[in-house]
Parts: structure tokens; C-alpha cells; sequence
């Protein structure tokens, strides 16, 4: 089942610098997860029936495709659905310099009540991370997590750290670097800004 994921998603190997600030190894061109939407679902109904556990009343996926992944994970759960924007600030350096909101009319969706975020793929874990923290601002209990694959054990220790739960249908291993220590800089190996090309 993993690979078929990953034959939606397109992997390919190379030096990615990631939305987290962090450098890889791999990247997934995941705007084409859901470009057929009928062998994403499958998917989806696999990760809902994980979650189906722990009586969540909201699904919150951050923009682009951990939303679509969340819709579908909120209509199989027959619960409400809300999504994170993402928001970039280039004068920010460091790692994580990108934060993920709720649009103002959904914030009083989340509070109170017991959430869910879903993304499609994480690896460093920005997207769920912002996601997560506004959630908190907003009153909302976050009490799992889940993708539909975690690449690396980041959104593990993440997870465990704000004790919240995790359910991963997939895991594979993934090479996550600081800036600093990337033994692909060292090498001379070209970057490129994932998503961009």
C-alpha cells in the first residue's frame, strides 16, 4: 500500500531545502497526491478508521494538499472540517520561520473541542507544528495527530513532547539536516528550495 502512496506523491532524490529551513534528501511533489481523487480515498478511510478512537468532534488539515487529505478523513469521521493557512514571512530566518492559521470565521469551529490534524505527508513537522500552536491559541484540545505517511520519527518526537497522540498508517525513514550540518552542502551538491520547481 506504501508504494502505491508514494507513486501518487512522485518521490524523487536530490538536496531539498524543506519548508521547515531543514535540508533532505528526498522530496515528494505532493500536489499531485490528490489529482485523482478516487485512489486517494482508500487512504483517507484507512486513516479515519485509526482515528475513529479517539471521538473527534473537528478535522484540521493545513493548506494545500494536508487539507484535502482532512476533508476526506472529516467526511468518513462524519465530523466538521476547518483547515490551517499557511503563512510565510521571508525577513524570518531559522528553522520553522513559517506559521499556519485558522481563518478568522473558523477559529470559534475549534473551541472547546476535541481535534484532530491530518496532513498527507510530514517529515520535519511545520505544517502540523503551526497548525498544532493555533489550535492552542484558539482553545481548541488537540488530542491527535495523523498522516497519511511520516517520513523520519520528527512528528514522533513532536507528538510525544506535547503529549498528543499519533497515528501513522505509513512510516519510512527520512535524512533531515540543519542548515549547518548538511553533509550535502559539504559536497557541493546544488539546493534547491523544495516545491519550487
Amino acid at each position: 500500500m506504501k508504494e502505491h502512496l508514494l507513486s501518487l506523491a512522485r518521490g524523487r532524490q536530490g538536496h531539498f531545502r524543506l519548508e521547515s529551513g531543514h535540508h533532505g534528501d528526498l522530496w515528494f511533489q505532493l500536489e499531485t497526491l490528490c489529482l485523482h481523487s478516487r485512489d486517494i480515498r482508500p487512504f483517507a478511510a484507512r486513516l479515519a478508521a485509526q482515528l475513529a478512537k479517539y471521538e473527534i468532534e473537528v478535522v484540521c488539515g493545513p493548506l494545500v494538499e494536508g487539507a484535502f487529505v482532512g476533508l476526506l478523513v472529516s467526511q468518513e469521521l462524519g465530523c466538521e472540517f476547518v483547515y490551517a493557512e499557511r503563512f510565510a514571512d521571508a525577513a524570518r530566518e531559522g528553522l520553522f520561520p513559517v506559521e499556519y492559521r485558522l481563518p478568522k470565521a473558523l477559529q470559534p469551529a475549534v473551541k472547546g473541542k476535541l481535534v484532530a490534524i491530518v496532513n498527507d505527508v510530514t517529515s520535519a513537522g511545520s505544517a502540523v507544528r503551526g497548525t498544532f500552536f493555533d489550535l492552542q491559541a484558539q482553545g481548541a484540545g488537540v488530542v491527535v495527530i495523523g498522516a497519511l505517511l511520516a517520513l523520519g520519527d520528527a512528528i514522533s518526537e513532536f507528538a510525544f513532547e506535547h503529549h498528543v497522540a499519533l497515528e501513522l498508517p505509513e512510516r519510512m525513514p527520512n535524512h533531515l539536516w540543519a542548515p549547518s550540518g548538511c553533509p550535502l552542502c559539504v559536497a557541493g551538491i546544488p539546493l534547491e528550495i523544495a516545491g519550487t520547481s
